[in-house]
This record gives C-alpha cells, sequence and structure tokens, in this order.
C-alpha cells in the first residue's frame, strides 16, 4: 500500500488529489495475485473534472518507467469536463466505462452524478470481456481475435507486444492524480 497519495477512511478507499499527472503522488495500488478468468465488481465515485480507471491483465514488469502500468483499462472518468472524454485513437474511446482507447462504452450508459456512487462490474472469461456499469453492459470483446489485434494496432498500445493477451494479470487501482473513492471491492475468480 502506498505511504502516502491514497487513504482508507470508513470503509472506503480514495486516491488523493494531486496535481492530475499519471502514478506521481503515492501511485497506483495493484493485486498481489494474478487473474485469467474472473470477476470484479466495485463501487466508485469521482469529483468534478477527475481521471481514473480500473486495470486488469497488467503486467507490471512491462512499463518501468513513469506512469501507470500496461493493461486493458475500464477508463473511470468525468466525461463532461475531462479533456480526455475528446481524445483516442476511436470516438468516445477514452469516455467512462470504455474499453480505454480501444473501444466506446455505450453513449446511452446510465451515469450517477458526480459525487454520487457508480458500479463498475468486469466479467472475463475464456477470453470473452464485457463492461458493465449501473446493471447494464456497456460493451464487450474478445480478446486475442484478428478483430482485437486490429484495435490495437490502431491504439497507443501497438507498440506493446501482445498487449492485452496475458493469460493471467494483475488488477490495478490507478492513481492518475485526481480525487477518486472506492468500496465494496470483490473479486470473484471462475
Amino acid at each position: 500500500f502506498p505511504k502516502n497519495g491514497w487513504e482508507i477512511k470508513d470503509g472506503v478507499l480514495t486516491v488523493l488529489a494531486s496535481d492530475g499527472a499519471e502514478s506521481a503522488a503515492g501511485g497506483d495500488i495493484v493485486t498481489e495475485e494474478v487473474y485469467g478468468d474472473f470477476e470484479l465488481m466495485l463501487d466508485f465515485k469521482i469529483t468534478e473534472g477527475a481521471n481514473s480507471g480500473i486495470k486488469y491483465y497488467v503486467d507490471t514488469d512491462l512499463n518501468q518507467g513513469s506512469g501507470s502500468a500496461i493493461g486493458l483499462e475500464y477508463q473511470i472518468l468525468d466525461d463532461e469536463r475531462h479533456p480526455d472524454a475528446k481524445l483516442g485513437n476511436h470516438d468516445g474511446s477514452r469516455t467512462l466505462a470504455s474499453l480505454y482507447d480501444l473501444i466506446e462504452a455505450n453513449p446511452k450508459k446510465p451515469v450517477n452524478e458526480i459525487g454520487s456512487w457508480n458500479t463498475a462490474h468486469i466479467i472475463s472469461k475464456n477470453n470473452h470481456v464485457e463492461h458493465w456499469l449501473n446493471g447494464m453492459k456497456v460493451l464487450e470483446f474478445d480478446r486475442g481475435t484478428d478483430d482485437f489485434k486490429k484495435l490495437v494496432s490502431e491504439s497507443k498500445y501497438k507498440d506493446w507486444p501482445k498487449f492485452g493477451e496475458l493469460e493471467k494479470g494483475h488488477i490495478l487501482l490507478q492513481d492518475h492524480g485526481n480525487k477518486v473513492s472506492f468500496k465494496n471491492i470483490k473479486i470473484k475468480t471462475k
């Protein structure tokens, strides 16, 4: 657990606001275990303009430089106020609940207002992955397929060998320098 940058209070895990930089304050929180088929559910609450993420199939040895470790990412973002919502390889691919820089979440996704709790749910089984937000499936994809490899080749991840195709990897909660809270974190292996 990082020495600073995060706090646990009343059952809530919070990354504290710093300067908005990626993993520059307390750093990310990464599981000790690695996961293949899994189901992850957690509640998150963002502040105005916040950016964070839940990464999975993370190889902590892949990016030893500055910034966050590399892995598939369930994006957590204030779509209305953070400029990242307008960036990305495909329109909307960096918005809330999207597969970061690869696949846009359904634009009709149910989003609770800033300062309210939302529920993220990631299901990965036999290389089929689903992202859910507040009880609605907002995207799905199959890892390792030609379509998936094409998306990766057009993304910021194109230079990472076999990106998103690990058999097992860590799960990570991202410190992106903005205040974001998490609670009710549950991981189930299949």
